[in-house]
């Protein structure tokens, strides 16, 4: 099969390539970008591990063809951070709260958590536990990745009204 070229913005920066049009968005952002945040956990976009963020909305990267990604605008755990290299308040309060444990799913959990609080930016324990339903943890029991999710809430909450 042909190759075509492939332009996106990753993470803020421009970003192209060749790669067959079936290739997926997962393997093109690990093999070809050498982005290995996103994680390959079980091919068949149930566990979430692969979770990124495409044009504004969660998206398993398992499930998405690299040609139907051409022009879009992606977001890895990579590119959580802030600017400055430091971690993002939802990157911090997984690690202050617990929220992960052997750490393959965080990327994903925290990716999906960032467009849930995107979403939603005072979201009840319900609609957290709702918000990452689509992404598993085989080693939390999610109560402290929940936990996170809510920590960082009440915290980018203060910063934005300290901001005003």
């Amino acid at each position: 099969m042909s190759k075509m070229h492939v332009k996106m913005t990753v993470n803020g920066k421009p970003v192209e390539g060749l790669a067959e049009p079936r290739t997926l968005l997962i393997h093109f952002l690990r093999e070809d970008l050498n982005l290995t945040g996103p994680h390959i956990g079980c091919d068949t976009s149930h566990c979430g591990a692969c979770t990124v963020d495409l044009d504004g909305k969660s998206v398993k990267s398992c499930t998405v063809f690299v040609a139907q990604a051409n022009g879009a605008e992606v977001t890895t755990i990579e590119g959580i951070a802030n600017p400055d290299g430091t971690l993002h308040a939802l990157q911090e309060a997984f690690r202050e709260h617990h929220g992960l444990q052997c750490g393959f799913c965080t990327p994903g959990m925290i990716t999906r958590a960032h467009r849930l609080l995107q979403e939603n930016p005072n979201p009840t324990e319900a609609e957290i536990r709702m918000g990452i339903s689509g992404n598993l943890c085989r080693c939390t029991g999610y109560q402290n990745i929940v936990k996170s999710i809510t920590a960082a809430a009440e915290q980018l909450a203060s910063m934005k009204e300290a901001a005003e």
